[in-house]
């Protein structure tokens, strides 16, 4: 008895004393400095969701995530232009919910809110999270981009209004006067996005030569005081949901004499139709009669109104107009512009000596699905988790993606040990 009282004693004192040691973690700083701590960019930076400012999504934007965790390393506070209302800055703001289209029949889907929105009046007081939506590259360097007396008139940006320094003041220079001790930087999207939105009709892209100007003026002010920082490249457009809810060939035909009538109808231009699914009729001004059948290759915008689809003979009796599709040669200007934007980041993120993120190289590998916390994240629309219901901004979750990126550029380049957050912490698209 004695004999195995002694084993057992032993055996108990040997699993004690092999007890693996569990190194815990130790968050650090690195070489960088987070005490204060100041973002520039545009609406992704903003916090921008669902088609508008508003206070839940505004909360959760990327740079005050990063703040938080920044927290755990000397970072200061971190002051956003806040917004008051769950409707937004201005109007526009989805929900999902049910709605009843032309055929009577009832569906789930975006639909615009009821409420009411803030307005663009100056919240008085100086804010670290200098994200303006709708800003390109210059309008960062441009003087009174935020003058309350140019936003009707279409000179200034509402969202500027709220907390530029001076009506004569630049959001770079805004910027400059924080004398931050670490920036982060996301700009860029919208010097193709317009152009992208509205079928290459509504605006333009800027060139590569004055992005490369104003990206590196940009950046120079930023840095001049010895400042360290993050900046990112842009994620491939046409990757947004926006770009991919309604397919090529959504033109769907039940009926055998709707096929023989359009058969006949285009005949002369040698188009034919089948049952089953079909490619739809856009306009093309450089095609004969000015219409022609998409490619597959081409794209059907998120903004095309539906009820034009099913009843008003959009795609088929009526080509869909040209502000709602991009062609193959508009989606290859997109990409042109696009890759030479981010090769001119990456240039300059070396020049510079800052943490740089590839949020191309990842968008490319949510576009194929990722899990996160045991979660799956696609840029399939409203389900995928990622898009929020605008189609181009993120979802509060999709934003804590974003900020993790971040973080994991942030401690490799710094050496820092920046603690990641869990996504699944964060709100997603509500359901009704």
């Amino acid at each position: 008895m004695k004999y195995r009282t002694i084993i057992f004693l032993s055996l108990v004192g040997l699993l004690f004393a092999c007890k693996p040691e569990i190194d815990e973690f130790k968050a650090s700083a690195g070489s960088a400095d987070f005490s204060n701590y100041i973002s520039v960019g545009n609406s992704l930076t903003a916090g921008y969701a669902d088609g508008a400012l508003y206070h839940s999504a505004q909360a959760n934007s990327y740079p005050s995530i990063l703040a938080q965790q920044f927290k755990t390393v000397g970072g200061g506070e971190f002051v956003q232009p806040v917004v008051e209302s769950e409707y937004g800055v201005l109007p526009g703001k989805l929900v999902l919910d049910f709605s009843t289209n032309c055929l009577g029949d009832p569906s789930l889907g975006p639909v615009p809110a009821s409420g009411q929105a803030e307005g663009y009046s100056p919240v008085g007081y100086s804010v670290n999270n200098l994200g303006v939506p709708g800003a390109k590259t210059f309008h960062l360097l441009a003087p009174g981009y935020g003058n309350p007396a140019g936003v009707p008139v279409g000179l200034a940006n509402p969202y500027y209004a709220r907390f530029a320094s001076a009506a004569d003041a630049s959001v770079i220079g805004d910027a400059a006067a924080h004398e931050a001790s670490f920036f982060s930087l996301w700009i860029g999207n919208n010097d193709v996005l317009g152009y992208a939105t509205s079928g290459g009709i509504g605006d333009t892209i800027t060139g590569q030569q004055p992005f490369a100007g104003y990206m590196n003026a940009i950046l120079g002010t930023l840095t001049a005081n010895g400042a360290k920082g993050v900046i990112a490249n842009l994620p491939g457009i046409t990757g947004a949901a926006f770009f991919n809810v309604i397919p090529y060939n959504g033109l769907v035909l039940t009926d055998t004499n709707q096929v023989n009538g359009l058969n006949a109808a285009y005949a002369p231009l040698g188009i034919t139709f089948n049952l089953g699914q079909n490619p739809f009729i856009i306009a093309d001004p450089n095609a004969p009669a000015g219409l022609r059948q998409i490619t597959e290759n081409e794209m059907v915008l998120l903004t095309t109104p539906g009820d034009s689809l099913r009843c008003a003979g959009w795609g088929s009796i009526k080509p869909i107009p040209d502000q709602y599709t991009l062609s193959e040669t508009e989606i290859a200007n997109i990409n042109s512009a696009i890759e030479g934007y981010n090769a001119t980041i990456k240039t300059l993120a070396d020049t510079y000596n800052l943490a740089f993120v590839d949020i191309n190289s990842y968008f490319g590998q949510v576009e194929s699905g990722v899990t996160y916390d045991g979660e799956s994240f696609s840029v399939t629309y409203v389900t995928g988790g990622t898009f929020s219901l605008d189609g181009i901004h993120l979802t509060q979750k999709g934003y804590a993606l974003i900020a993790n990126q971040f973080i994991t550029a942030i401690n490799g380049k710094y050496g820092a040990n920046i603690p990641k957050v869990s996504v699944t912490d964060y709100p997603g698209i509500e359901f009704p």
